[in-house]
């Protein structure tokens, strides 16, 4: 008889997380097929379902919450032993599982992977893409071992260590044809054109939060799924919206947008490296945060140089 695999239970344990397959495979990092097939496994092993399948959500079985206690004890145990074996070298002995958000992974990474590829080739690194909820969950889980995010964490929160690695001062980005007053005011834009990304990505708050935007009201406009698809909206006269530095040399690019200073010099964020705390690769993790805040000096210029064209234009 074929004995629980711990890959079934950290599926079960992410499905009774999120209380929804989709959001747990993505958690997960496979397909949705995929993660309810190893689901239905489980159960035809168990003999029972795990889970109550309703039109309002999926909730677990008695049986099913009995399992994940024992799920998620078995697991944590289960990493505990992988991290006492792997961290008598103090690094593990795989690849580094490091995840990022949306709008820093298509930026950033560009310019500092290769210097961390150099610097530390044993043990590598592997990518992975998602919005700062999941990546959080995956340091729970144990499917990521670092996280760059940015948003700040709660005071009380005790599982994550962080290492702030550098601030992104966020501009204003319009269409060139449109006449704009620099440095820009962020209370004079007009709510009903600033352009959103969608629900879910820490972004959209914090420019929600930067132009003090009715939350309420930001729910029937625009929402998008990438800065890209915004300013090509931008380009052609459709509204405006607020870029992170570290977006300019690729998204600023396009000659018919032009980017604006803002009089707020407290819009932005901060940028930081998270990982579980009491790991055992800490000691690794810090030289990792301390490869990316070397190793970002072109993100960091991006900002100056594109409003000096801006200028000589």
């Amino acid at each position: 008889m074929m004995s629980v695999s711990l890959k079934q239970m950290r599926y079960a344990l992410a499905v009774a997380e999120h209380g929804h397959f989709g959001r747990a495979a993505e958690t997960c990092a496979i397909s949705q097929p995929a993660l309810s097939q190893q689901i239905l496994a489980l159960e035809a092993r168990c003999g029972t379902p795990l889970f109550d399948r309703l039109k309002a959500g999926i909730s677990l079985t008695p049986f099913g919450r009995d399992f994940v206690e024992l799920a998620r004890v078995a697991v944590k145990g289960a990493e505990a032993v992988d991290s006492l074996v792997e961290g008598l070298a103090g690094q593990p002995g795989r690849a580094v599982r490091f995840g990022l958000i949306p709008t820093v992974a298509p930026y950033l990474l560009p310019e500092i992977f290769p210097a961390l590829l150099a610097q530390f080739p044993a043990p590598g690194f592997t990518i992975s893409e998602n919005r700062t909820e999941a990546l959080l969950m995956g340091l729970h889980d144990g499917t990521l071992d670092i996280a760059l995010i940015a948003t700040e964490l709660p005071e009380a929160e005790t599982r994550w260590q962080d290492s702030p690695l550098f601030d992104d001062r966020f501009v204003l980005a319009t269409a060139r044809s449109e006449p704009t007053l620099e440095p820009v005011a962020l209370s004079a834009l007009n709510p009903d054109r600033v352009l959103l990304l969608d629900e879910g990505h820490c972004f959209r708050d914090q420019t929600i939060s930067a132009c003090r935007l009715d939350a309420a009201r930001t729910t029937r406009t625009f929402a998008a799924t990438s800065l890209s698809t915004i300013v090509e909206f931008v380009a052609n006269g459709q509204g405006v919206t607020l870029l992170p530095s570290i977006a300019l040399r690729k998204e600023a690019a396009d000659p018919r947008i032009a980017i604006h200073p803002l009089d707020d010099p407290e819009a932005g964020r901060q940028l930081r490296l998270v990982w579980r705390r009491g790991s055992p690769y800490a000691d690794l993790f810090e030289r990792i945060a301390e490869a990316i805040r070397s190793g970002r000096g072109g993100a960091q210029a991006a900002l100056s140089e594109t409003v000096k064209a801006e200028d000589r234009q």
